[in-house]
């Protein structure tokens, strides 16, 4: 078909946030570390135009709103003439590691985000 599985915009979402998280001084190495965990509870991704193999991708990140007990972000995903092939909205949890139960949002995290 030429064109990339659907299934794979996830992968590409989830590593535009991790690396605006790393950008921001957050890994969820370090978030691990403290016992926190950060799993996706909502996915919703619209396909505007496929992307073909070869393309050359950018994931555009953008935090939503200040997190509280969750976190959310919006996506696009653009090929190398800047046109719009898919958005994504993705909503996450903090939870505590130990207990699996929802957590506020740590605040060294709201203070790097504020940075």
């Amino acid at each position: 078909m030429g064109v990339v599985y659907h299934g794979n915009y996830a992968q590409y979402f989830e590593l535009g946030r991790v690396e605006w998280l790393r950008a921001m001084g957050i890994t969820y190495k370090s978030m691990e570390d403290k016992g926190i965990m950060l799993p996706v509870i909502s996915l919703h991704i619209d396909y505007k135009k496929s992307a073909v193999y070869d393309d050359l991708l950018t994931v555009r990140t953008k935090l939503t709103s200040k997190p509280l007990v969750k976190i959310a972000f919006d996506y696009e995903l653009v090929n190398e003439t800047g046109e719009l092939l898919a958005t994504a909205h993705t909503v996450l949890a903090f939870m505590d590691k130990s207990t699996g139960r929802p957590i506020k949002c740590p605040d060294y995290i709201l203070e790097k985000l504020e940075d």
